[in-house]
């Protein structure tokens, strides 16, 4: 069936807006119960976390009635990333895993994402039945085998003792004066804890949520405030989170930003020298730079690519045995630590790359040269199709031609938000504005 609620990374929309609003939070969360409820038994488990948006609240309470609808025993994890969501669901041996949260999005979004007792998203498959659930009716337990609910306490303590577990047995972060923005969102308190407590002197940014400011002129979508604590600070390290905490941007000490592209490059060259990369690759989107393709390609390591959505990244990683892989906005997943990605754990890793070799981050984040790149967004009206358009297929086709052999042109829906997302990469730099803006043009008129 064609799935309507799911997108590239779970259910996501504007909260009391379909589909995020409490009664389809109810619907999904009764239909993920009757799904992983399947044999009938109790003692069925499911852990819930969420960021700091106001909406949680109400899609937090609403799924949880639906789930202890149907027999399952929920666990409330409250304010977590969603990595950590994703290691206390195996950890903790629950059937599945919901992580409350629309990422980098604003605050007046919401999502919903599953996670299966492995730890892993869930499959599309998983996710299409239930859905045909969610569309139907469900058997609801009898009385008697109604769910309990209950907080935990411990689970962002559980995490934090986790992650302080990736970074190399030994070494410290003395003497490390690292800025940490949290975005206001899910690790305003976990991430500050872990480089504390490995010997950082910490300053914290985008750690007092209300609800509503989550990402709001802070974290990983807007890494100039990151950027300029570290300079104000004198820091030597910048590590900027999004709202969920899954993604990262790293800022050097002289407030310069680098991707997740050139994390990629520099922990996939360190791996390989340490003979830890598995299959000799390293797995990114089609949205990479050719020019970390071709820095992977002169150290005799490959690059496949995916369609955008770390899920995507992680299915050919787990598929393949892969363990390194991410997207260039800063998913960073390194499936020897996390089943997702995991922007806190990244940022120790490029920490650990700074005290093995004595080099200072502004070193470490130019790994390799980027072919030049634009990328512009364009905002569309539900139920629009502007690609399917004959004048915007012809600019296209156009683009296409003119960078034949010098660069590449990539179009796509986005699958979190009404944006069409025009990408090109050139050497001339020219001819990159006149191709991305003609298409841009096209499809704003067609849209």
């Amino acid at each position: 069936m064609s799935r309507k609620l799911f997108g590239t990374d779970g259910v996501r929309g504007r909260a009391n807006t379909f589909p995020m609003t409490a009664e389809m939070a109810l619907r999904l969360g009764a239909a993920a119960g009757r799904y992983f409820r399947r044999d009938g038994r109790n003692g069925h488990r499911v852990v819930i976390g969420k960021d700091t948006r106001l909406s949680g609240y109400m899609i937090e309470n609403a799924l949880t009635a639906g789930l202890t609808s149907t027999g399952m025993n929920v666990l409330l994890l409250g304010p977590v990333p969603t990595p950590a969501v994703g290691f206390l669901t195996r950890s903790m041996r629950a059937d599945v895993g919901i992580m409350i949260s629309a990422s980098h999005n604003p605050a007046a979004d919401n999502g919903i994402k599953f996670f299966g007792p492995d730890g892993f998203k869930l499959s599309d498959e998983a996710e299409a039945e239930i859905e045909r659930i969610v569309a139907g009716s469900f058997d609801l337990a009898q009385p008697q085998n109604i769910g309990r609910a209950k907080r935990i306490d411990d689970g962002r303590g559980r995490y934090v003792e986790y992650a302080k577990t990736t970074f190399p047995t030994g070494q410290r972060l003395d003497g490390l004066k690292v800025v940490v923005d949290c975005a206001n969102g899910a690790a305003y308190r976990a991430a500050p804890d872990v480089l504390w407590e490995l010997g950082a002197e910490v300053i914290p940014v985008g750690v007092e949520p209300n609800g509503l400011n989550i990402n709001e002129g802070c974290g990983s979508t807007h890494p100039e405030a990151c950027a300029d604590a570290v300079l104000k600070h004198g820091a030597d390290l910048g590590i900027s989170l999004d709202g969920d905490a899954d993604r990262v941007a790293i800022i050097d000490e002289k407030g310069r930003l680098a991707d997740g592209d050139q994390i990629m490059a520099l922990l996939a060259s360190r791996w390989a020298e340490e003979g830890r990369l598995k299959g000799g690759a390293l797995v990114a989107t089609v949205m990479s730079n050719l020019g970390l393709e071709r820095y992977l390609q002169g150290r005799g390591l490959r690059l496949e690519r995916t369609k955008v959505g770390d899920r995507y990244v992680v299915e050919r990683m787990r598929g393949q045995g892969f363990n390194l892989g991410g997207e260039q906005s800063g998913h960073i997943v390194m499936t020897d630590y996390a089943t997702t990605g995991d922007g806190l754990i990244a940022g120790l890793q490029f920490l650990a790359a700074m005290a093995d070799s004595g080099q200072p981050a502004s070193q470490l984040v130019s790994q390799f040269d980027p072919v030049p790149q634009l990328l512009k967004n364009v905002r569309y009206a539900a139920g629009a199709d502007p690609l399917s358009t004959e004048p915007v297929k012809a600019v296209i086709a156009e683009a296409e031609r003119r960078l034949n052999g010098s660069g590449r042109v990539l179009i796509r829906k986005s699958g979190t938000e009404p944006l069409i997302r025009v990408m090109a990469e050139a050497e001339d730099e020219t001819m990159l504005r006149e191709v991305v803006d003609g298409i841009v043009a096209a499809v704003e008129k067609a849209a």
